[in-house]
């Protein structure tokens, strides 16, 4: 980048390769290879959508970048950290305050209340003192526009007021990086583009938004569009400021 500075990456991804292990394989090195050597930067406040066919290898990354998988070969570092070299101990306390997931259907804890679900990860993390934890979750689900929905369980809310409260939760303990796996397959194309709507404006406040998406609307929304397919990169559009 010429004439101003390279925003610094907050996840990057050399040489990453990753290959799953079939039951029908064990003892006999048979596997499937989702990835086959992917690099991949992405800047600090980067809005990117991944995109592919199925079995491309989209989920793959995202659950690399929050270590949910570990690499068969290659480097992960997210937020200054090697994910590869880390414990899984070290990697639940790393994943608290860094990395902030919403699922394509939602995993709501169904027992518990909106507000509760929205606390679950601050008392998971042990962030700040517990009579405040409330307090705070309570203000991002007035983000996500459901401050009088706190006290409904999930089966009482709709779709798109599930999926707000998976955003709140996913956003409690403020994460750098909001990450999303097929966030909006089950709303419609309205609720949908309201979903991301709210990702603009996290990312907007600074939040780093990584995506998985089949659909090209919602995938043009962000600034940068990576395609996948056979466990490789094969286009982008847009470029890393």
């Amino acid at each position: 980048m010429t004439g101003a500075a390279a925003i610094p990456a907050i996840i990057e991804l050399a040489g990453v390769e990753k290959t799953y292990r079939s039951p029908a394989g064990r003892g006999r090195g048979v596997g499937f290879p989702a990835l086959r050597g992917v690099d991949l930067v992405i800047g600090a406040g980067e809005m990117v959508a991944v995109t592919g066919p199925s079995g491309s290898g989209k989920t793959t990354i995202i659950n690399l970048i929050a270590g949910i998988d570990r690499p068969t070969a290659g480097t992960v570092t997210v937020a200054g950290r090697r994910l590869d070299q880390m414990t899984e101990d070290q990697l639940a306390a790393w994943r608290g305050r860094t990395i902030g997931i919403v699922f394509q259907f939602f995993q709501l804890l169904p027992t518990l209340t909106a507000l509760e679900n929205a606390t679950l990860p601050l008392d998971l993390a042990r962030l700040g003192p517990a009579r405040d934890r409330r307090g705070v979750a309570g203000r991002q689900l007035a983000a996500v526009g459901l401050a009088d929905r706190g006290d409904r369980l999930p089966l009482e809310l709709s779709g798109g007021e599930q999926q707000r409260v998976a955003i709140a939760r996913a956003m409690a303990c403020e994460p750098p990086i909001l990450l999303g796996d097929e966030p909006t397959g089950n709303l419609d194309t309205g609720l949908a583009r309201d979903m991301f709507e709210l990702f603009k404006g996290l990312n907007g406040s600074g939040t780093t938004v990584v995506y998985v998406t089949h659909d090209p609307a919602l995938a043009a929304m962000a600034s940068r569009v990576i395609s996948v397919r056979d466990g490789l990169i094969v286009s982008e559009t847009g470029a890393r400021p």
